[in-house]
């Protein structure tokens, strides 16, 4: 597993994501995490102002143009976004100037991204700048802006510009559109546009309003980039609001969508009443979509973020389009739609937003001609999914990938011809869908259809093997896109097989329910006894390579056969192993991109029926999770590790890899997030919470829960719609029984075995007075166990200061306190310390120091204890500061000791917090309130032995 370095300039606080530092390095991966959207368009965290380098993007859904080389792509719209702010004749940039304060952050509960800045421009004129901005979850075709600036050491002339940029480009640089017209209005205008080949119209139109000052407003616009001018006379001191809105329409919805656009926007009530309404319709949407989660403040924030993704890029009015690949919040995959959607994402909707998922559904529904002209071309029956659609449903999949050097060969696409398991994904979804909400008219109308004809597909597309008696699907690729032109995949064939079986039973349903509907279908279809009858036989028939004697299944025929291949032999790494190796190697090696044959047992737990037991799952799991390319192959292969390393109890291994899983765009773990949100990773992550860690089932009275809780979870609220009904699920840890004999003690530094925190104490202090900031002993204590630069953060609060003064501050703090580590001797021991660490060495029990400090050696040498200790895990030692259990997981290896046979000595709740996520044993030191999530708390060690601790650890353990 790798280690996730968290970006210190991101905090996550439940509903809120903060960026506190602007990094132009991240600009186009932060882009892409401060996304909004509503479903109908998603538009990426750029800035109003603009950036050198910026990656800006509107993409509405359903809104596809061809292109070269890559068939047809989701295109960028024009950019509603440019709000230029020039101070006399000085343009506000952040490239420009310097920064003194800087804050932006993302409000998942109302879906409002805002920034906060203190700027100075290159001739000393310090402003401050709120920027706020909202895609309307109420009204999906208006959009709103509003900064409020106020001027801080000068009055002058200020000029504020909002414009649409009607030339935007893709990722090539290619731009789509075409200007038809555009015009002036009362301090507002618009745009009329349309794509060249698929000949979409878009129509978008803007207003400004000025408040808090007077304002002239006139029309500068230029050939494709419509722009109104406001210019003020502003006052030092005196905050005035600029306010932009927006509306935006295409040929899609109406006729005319430039006329609709400027007709809405006259209609638009005021930019309160906008934002009301859009933070009442996201009240309801995360009603029923929200899950609580409480003992941990960041994974609530970042489970909340991976759900919003998928909530701003679904389709709440539009039965034709879906969920592309990367969302819509960047270029990735050019706006395709894979079977992601069927199979990661559309679980999540099914049982909170069953209207989306209907129509994400129906897309598929109205695909179906596509889907048909694919198979046709191929030479099959019936219909057969593109491995990546578009607005029709035909194969969007690029034949040919361009060579990344001069004089190498273009690398052949085969997905587009051989990943066939989208159709049964799809109709395994339809069926889910059906069995969840009970929708039979929707079934008649349209699932059933869709399952019946890519089941015509399948008997096509098998193989008969007159030798073995056996029908086998040969010449495709699985899940794991390592190996190509394989046979008798086992994901493929058991989806197929169950496919088959689902098919046979949603004729004889629709037979007996809806006869004439059935007959229609009959005739339509050609779903004649003859082919009904093979069906079953190739559903009884088809080879599916498990070995019921090992209970392991062969990921594909000939797949034990391959070389092994050791993925420790290639650590460290950043690439994966297709980078590394090349396609021929991989494809002749036991390495594999994402849990195939994992993926396919996790599935079948759902139901008794397809269960193959625990027993089949740890065998697989102990065979093929090594041989994952887990960290650099596939980003959906940690959440389904996770999964299946909850089903088997495994928690600790369960909730790394959903971290791992929910930070992939969050933290940029790829190095791609710039490319778009990655929205299967998203899905998987709702189905990691609900199927791996509250465990739900399916059973005929419904869904029940069997809980795997991590250590550091308080509490699991979530609602599931079942069958008309909302069920509302309140889970608690279990009561697990922990050893209460002790192998070995770790103990945290500061404020357990020696008072630092007061040397800390006394250099921020230091720092303070001459900075001339308040700061008090009060103050000091919310700086526990948070780091360095968050602690400068909250003593130096709203005052100005720039990054490089930061930096200075921060090093200047620090050089106060290693100089005051100088003075510490063995006195300085806590009292009742030096006595309880002699008798934990007098009974054998190993010691270690679990401390957070990158000076923690040079203290422990000072105090004299560090003859006394086995082992010191320090700053230096793990990327993971606490509550990530990193630094005592490493303390235990150290002691050569299993995380159960280790308690932790902690004072912060952070620590404590690690530890239990780490699986450990706690004390802890100090108020209730503080750690009071630990198993044992001690106001002090004074007068404690290691009969006390454990007696009380039996006490608590009910041991």
């Amino acid at each position: 597993m790798n280690q996730i370095t968290l970006d210190p300039h991101l905090l996550y606080e439940d509903w809120i994501l903060t960026e506190n530092y602007f990094d132009p390095d991240q600009l186009n991966y932060k882009e892409t995490v401060f996304t909004i959207g509503n479903g109908y368009l998603g538009t990426r965290g750029s800035f109003a102002e603009g950036y050198p380098g910026a990656e800006a993007a509107t993409l509405i859904n359903g809104v596809y143009d061809d292109v070269p080389i890559y068939y047809t792509e989701l295109v960028n719209c024009p950019d509603w976004l440019p709000l230029y702010i020039i101070i006399d004749d000085e343009e506000f940039r952040l490239d420009k100037g310097e920064i003194f304060s800087y804050q932006r952050q993302l409000d998942l509960k109302r879906g409002i991204l805002s920034r906060k800045i203190s700027w100075c421009s290159p001739n000393g004129k310090t402003i401050d700048l709120y920027f706020e901005c909202f895609a309307s979850q109420a009204d999906q075709n208006v959009l709103g802006l509003r900064i409020q600036l106020t001027p801080i050491d000068f009055d002058g002339k200020i000029r504020i510009r909002g414009s649409i940029d009607g030339n935007p480009e893709d990722k090539d640089g290619f731009n789509p559109w075409l200007i038809l017209d555009q015009g002036y209005g009362a301090a507002s205008s618009w745009l009329h546009v349309r794509t060249r080949t698929s000949r979409i119209q878009l129509g978008m139109a803007f207003k400004l309003s000025v408040s808090g000052t007077k304002a002239t407003f006139r029309d500068i616009s230029v050939p494709g980039f419509p722009t109104v001018e406001a210019k003020v006379d502003a006052v030092r001191g005196a905050t005035f609001t600029i306010e932009k809105l927006v509306t935006v329409f295409t040929s899609r919805e109406v006729e005319n969508p430039a006329l609709v656009a400027c007709d809405k926007l006259q209609e638009l009530p005021t930019y309160e009443d906008l934002r009301k309404n859009h933070e009442q319709a996201w009240q309801a949407i995360w009603h029923h979509s929200d899950i609580v989660i409480e003992g941990s403040a960041q994974a609530q924030l970042v489970l909340r973020y991976n759900l919003f993704q998928l909530l701003i890029s679904a389709p709440r009015h539009d039965d034709r389009v879906s969920i592309p690949a990367k969302t819509l919040s960047g270029f990735g995959y050019r706006g395709h739609i894979f079977w992601d959607t069927e199979f990661f994402i559309l679980p999540f909707f099914i049982f909170t937003q069953p209207d989306i998922a209907r129509n994400l559904l129906t897309y598929r529904y109205h695909t179906l001609e596509g889907a048909r002209r694919k198979a046709k071309y191929y030479g099959y029956r019936g219909a057969m999914y593109a491995w990546e659609s578009a607005a029709t449903g035909d194969e969007v999949t690029p034949r040919w990938a361009p060579a990344k050097h001069l004089y190498e060969e273009d690398i052949r696409i085969w997905c587009r011809d051989r990943e066939i398991h989208i159709s049964a994904d799809i109709s395994i979804a339809v069926w889910l869908y059906w069995q969840v909400t009970n929708d039979h008219e929707w079934m008649r109308d349209y699932g059933a259809e869709i399952i019946l004809d890519t089941a015509l597909f399948w008997s096509s597309r098998v193989h008969l093997d007159v030798k073995r008696e056996c029908y086998s699907i040969v010449d495709v690729i699985g899940p794991d896109e390592y190996h190509e032109n394989i046979d008798n995949n086992a994901f493929t064939n058991r989806m197929v097989q169950w496919h088959l079986q689902k098919a046979l039973n949603v004729y004889d349903w629709l037979s007996k329910t809806f006869p004439e509907k059935a007959e229609e279908l009959e005739q339509k279809l050609q779903v004649t006894p003859k082919r009904r009858i093979r069906w079953q036989d190739i559903a009884e028939n088809l080879v599916i390579p498990y070995d019921s004697q090992t209970g392991l299944i062969e990921q594909f025929e000939g797949f034990f056969e391959l070389k092994d291949l050791n993925l420790a032999d290639y650590e460290p790494r950043t690439d994966s192993m297709l980078s590394i190796l090349g396609i021929k190697e991989v494809n002749k090696r036991q390495v594999i991109k994402q849990p195939d044959v994992l993926m396919l047992l996790y599935l079948m737990e759902r139901t008794a029926e397809t269960d193959y037991g625990k027993e089949v799952l740890q065998k697989n799991w102990d065979y093929y999770a090594p041989r994952t390319d887990i960290t650099y192959g596939s980003s959906l292969g940690p959440a389904i590790h996770g999964l299946v390393a909850a089903s088997l109890g495994k928690t600790g291994e369960a909730y790394e890899n959903f971290r791992l899983a929910a930070l992939v765009d969050l933290e940029n773990t790829r190095g791609n997030a710039a490319e778009g949100i990655h929205a299967a990773s998203c899905g998987s992550i709702w189905q990691a919470v609900i199927f791996g860690v509250a465990g739900i089932q399916f059973t005929k009275d419904g869904p029940v829960a069997k809980p795997h809780l991590p250590p550091t979870w308080k509490r699991l609220q979530f609602k599931l719609h079942w069958r008309g009904e909302w069920q509302d699920f309140d889970l608690k840890p279990e009561i697990k029984t922990l050893k209460s004999e002790i192998k070995g003690i770790i103990f945290d530094l500061d404020g357990v075995l020696t008072d630092t925190a007061e040397l800390h104490y006394q250099a921020w202090q230091k720092l303070a007075d001459e900075e001339d900031i308040p700061f008090d002993r009060e103050a000091n204590e919310a700086l526990r166990g948070i780091s360095r630069r968050d602690s400068l953060i909250k003593i130096i609060g709203d005052r100005n200061y720039s990054e490089s003064q930061i930096q200075e501050m921060m090093e200047r703090k620090n050089s106060y306190y290693v100089e005051s580590i100088q003075q510490i001797t063995p006195q300085n021991l806590l009292p009742g310390a030096g006595n309880l660490i002699d008798e934990l060495r007098s009974k054998g029990i190993k010691i270690a120091i679990g401390s957070a400090s990158k000076n923690a050696r040079n203290v422990i040498e000072r105090l004299g204890i560090a003859d006394q200790l086995d082992a010191i895990a320090d700053g230096n030692s793990v990327n993971r500061s606490k509550p990530a259990p990193d630094l005592f997981l490493y303390a235990a290896s150290q002691l050569e000791l299993e995380p159960t046979d280790c308690i932790v000595v902690e004072d912060a709740a952070s620590g404590v917090e690690a530890a239990l996520a780490g699986g450990m044993r706690t004390i802890g030191i100090g108020s209730i309130e503080r750690v009071g999530a630990a198993h044992i708390i001690l106001p002090n060690l004074e007068g404690v032995t290691l009969k006390d601790i454990q007696h009380k650890l039996s006490f608590c353990l009910g041991t």
